[in-house]
């Protein structure tokens, strides 16, 4: 008896035996993991490509002019998350030498100090990007696996009720089809929590050497001097 009811268990047969819910359930989970990784495998790409360019900074301050530094620096930053500092700083001591604009009535200092924050802030606005969604599926996909679980128990016990006899073999079948919708919400929320996990740590370490080196294009722009840094 057990194995001819094998046959008819399964993920197609919960499926099958799925209503709306159950099916939208199984779409918002497949929906939250597409994203996820579109996310996960995008910004692995570009996490990888920042990475490989922080070692450009020192180099910089070996070029001799400022200006071979900049397109030192323009060259090996391919995901621009260090040059726009270097060249959006230069720009403002500029404007601030040539211009008539109320800019120029600002301390040099000052105006630099604004400049370097505010590309921190974009480049910052850049690497979190995505680490929202990454979250937000990370705490909600196991929930609404379960939930997918409760109203698939819900159903099973529901048809055991009607058919008037309960048989543990034609309670746990349906039961155990419906767990499947916890395993996936499983499936999706863990690379999405790892993912998250491992880009906060790249941005923190990538804003930790963005902080130093505006720190070290502020002391130059400024006194003509580099001040070392602790990284």
């Amino acid at each position: 008896m057990n194995d001819n009811l094998q046959p008819s268990l399964g993920l197609a047969h919960y499926w099958a035996q799925g209503d709306a819910i159950t099916h939208t359930v199984a779409y918002v989970l497949l929906l939250m993991s597409v994203i996820s990784w579109y996310y996960i495998v995008s910004k692995a790409w570009t996490s990888w490509r920042i990475r490989m360019s922080a070692g450009v900074l020192e180099s910089f301050w070996d070029a001799p002019t400022m200006d071979d530094a900049i397109n030192l620096l323009k060259h090996a930053d391919t995901e621009h998350v260090y040059a726009p500092l270097a060249t959006h700083a230069v720009e403002a001591v500029n404007i601030k030498a040539k211009s008539q604009s109320l800019n120029a009535s600002v301390d040099p200092g000052e105006l630099v100090t604004r400049t370097l924050r505010q590309q921190i802030n974009r480049v910052s606005s850049r690497l979190e990007s995505g680490l929202t969604l990454l979250a937000s599926v990370g705490s909600t996909a196991p929930f609404i696996g379960l939930f997918g679980t409760v109203w698939g128990i819900y159903h099973a016990l529901a048809a055991v009720s009607a058919a008037g006899t309960i048989q543990i073999d034609k309670v746990a079948g349906p039961v155990g089809e419906a767990l499947i919708m916890t395993a996936i919400g499983l499936v999706v929320a863990i690379p999405a929590v790892l993912g998250y996990n491992a880009f906060t740590r790249v941005n923190r370490v990538t804003l930790s050497e963005l902080d130093a080196f505006a720190h070290d294009l502020h002391a130059h722009l400024t006194t003509g001097t580099r001040v070392r840094t602790t990284r």
